[in-house]
């Protein structure tokens, strides 16, 4: 005679050692040891795959004319001018106006400057790094555009302006420094 124990053994999916049919080739911690280590394997694999290609990345867009801090140089900005007027919210806008002259022998199709705004004490109240755009039209209104839209030739001299939403009200009020940090160029 069978015992309950020994019957609900029997009428289980196991069988008498206690391994399951699916569970005879390999234990079950060794199962998610396995599978952990092919997720570890992919997950390396892909890290490799994303490296590569942004290595390739910046050494094709050096090549082809992505930013580069050395054309910078070639870049020199004048004629500076400041002006602000009041938005349609209530707050103030403020302008810089300013001429950038392409002294290089390359076209540039994009400008990237930094902007520090000093307090009284000068120091930097605020600082900006932002693209530079270039005045498309001036009647009815002064409209930009970014450079790429109408990139700058060697020898070329073009009217700029940079939009500030807001400025710190610890600026003391006087021009900002402008500093070009890199150049677009092909």
């Amino acid at each position: 005679m069978e015992s309950k124990d020994e019957h609900r053994i029997g009428t289980d999916a196991t069988e008498p050692d206690g391994i399951g049919p699916d569970d005879q080739d390999a234990p079950h911690g060794e199962r998610n040891l396995l599978a952990l280590a092919g997720a570890a394997v992919i997950v390396v694999m892909i890290g490799m795959v994303m490296t590569v290609l942004l290595v390739v990345g910046r050494d094709r867009s050096h090549r082809d004319g992505s930013t580069s801090n050395a054309y910078a140089t070639q870049l020199h900005l004048s004629k500076l001018a400041m002006s602000e007027s009041s938005n349609l919210a209530g707050g103030k806008v403020t302008y810089l106006d300013g001429e950038v002259s392409n002294l290089g022998d390359r076209t540039v199709t994009g400008v990237t400057v930094r902007v520090e705004f000093r307090n009284a004490a000068h120091e930097v109240a605020q600082n900006e790094t932002m693209a530079l755009s270039l005045i498309r039209m001036r009647e009815p209104y002064i409209d930009t555009e970014p450079v790429s839209a109408s990139p700058l030739k060697p020898g070329e001299r073009r009217d700029f302006r940079l939009i500030f939403d807001r400025v710190s009200a610890d600026w003391d009020g006087a021009y900002p420094e402008v500093v070009v940090l890199g150049a677009a160029t092909r």
